[in-house]
């Protein structure tokens, strides 16, 4: 797999991507209904451990309920991520917010947690693995280009948007790069250390993606790296995707 050759891209850079194919999502979301998989036939089962599940840029934990779901009928102990509409911070987000959420389920099961992030959700979810690996027994990524933003640039307009809302909301309580992969934060900062050995990473990904270049969501290990059909928003309703978590889910061994 050719990979760009830096480790973390810095800069935000427009991806030649066609966006209108994440029109499609909506199929992903049928066929799920009609696979053995969201039945839960044919996957390994849970043991009962807590997964957190947070939602990506734009979108709030409502649009994860059939993966809750799902989870829940596996026989795991899922938990939304209480953050709202992730259009903040994600610094903030993290330290106001989603750590209580990781924290409620780590008390509830008495064990380490899983954690399952969609796109932006996805690099809050490794960030916070690496800041938090006595609390994380895994973290699986789905369409998280956690190497950098290089995006389509609807995309990069959205996101910029948010970044000025950001500082004239919060001004001084934030760094003047906030919500740029050049900012120094501890959220930023996590994602450039490579995952602790007791974190078992795995990074879902399609070559359709039309949102984020594909090429930034997986970290070039084959056995991290899983690739399924489908688009960058329907990965949260994929059938394929639903049945390499339950089977990594299920290769993680949560301890007290």
């Amino acid at each position: 797999m050719a990979l760009p050759k830096t480790d973390f891209h810095r800069e935000a850079k427009t991806a030649d991507i066609t966006i209108w194919k994440e029109a499609l999502f909506g199929a992903e979301f049928l066929l799920l209904h009609t696979s053995p998989v969201y039945y839960g036939l044919g996957v390994p089962h849970g043991d009962g451990s807590g997964v957190v599940l947070v939602p990506g840029f734009l979108g709030t934990d409502s649009y994860l309920t059939q993966l809750r779901y799902w989870l829940e009928r596996i026989g795991y102990r899922p938990h939304f991520s209480g953050i709202g509409l992730n259009a903040e911070c994600p610094n903030l987000l993290i330290q106001r917010r989603l750590n209580e959420s990781i924290e409620r389920a780590r008390r509830e099961t008495g064990r380490k947690i899983h954690l399952i992030g969609h796109s932006l959700g996805g690099v809050m979810a490794r960030s916070i693995a690496n800041q938090r690996p006595d609390d994380v027994a895994s973290v699986i990524t789905l369409a998280a280009p956690f190497r950098g933003n290089v995006a389509h640039k609807a995309i990069l307009r959205a996101a910029e948007a948010v970044r000025k809302r950001i500082l004239a909301q919060h001004g001084p309580s934030v760094l003047p790069t906030c919500y740029t992969a050049m900012c120094t934060c501890r959220f930023v900062d996590s994602l450039h250390r490579k995952m602790p050995k007791s974190v078992l990473e795995t990074a879902i990904y399609t070559r359709n993606d039309g949102v984020v270049d594909w090429h930034y969501c997986v970290t070039g290990s084959p056995s991290v790296d899983f690739e399924v059909p489908g688009t960058h928003i329907g990965l949260a309703f994929n059938a394929s995707a639903y049945s390499i978590i339950a089977h990594r889910l299920a290769q993680a061994h949560p301890e007290i």
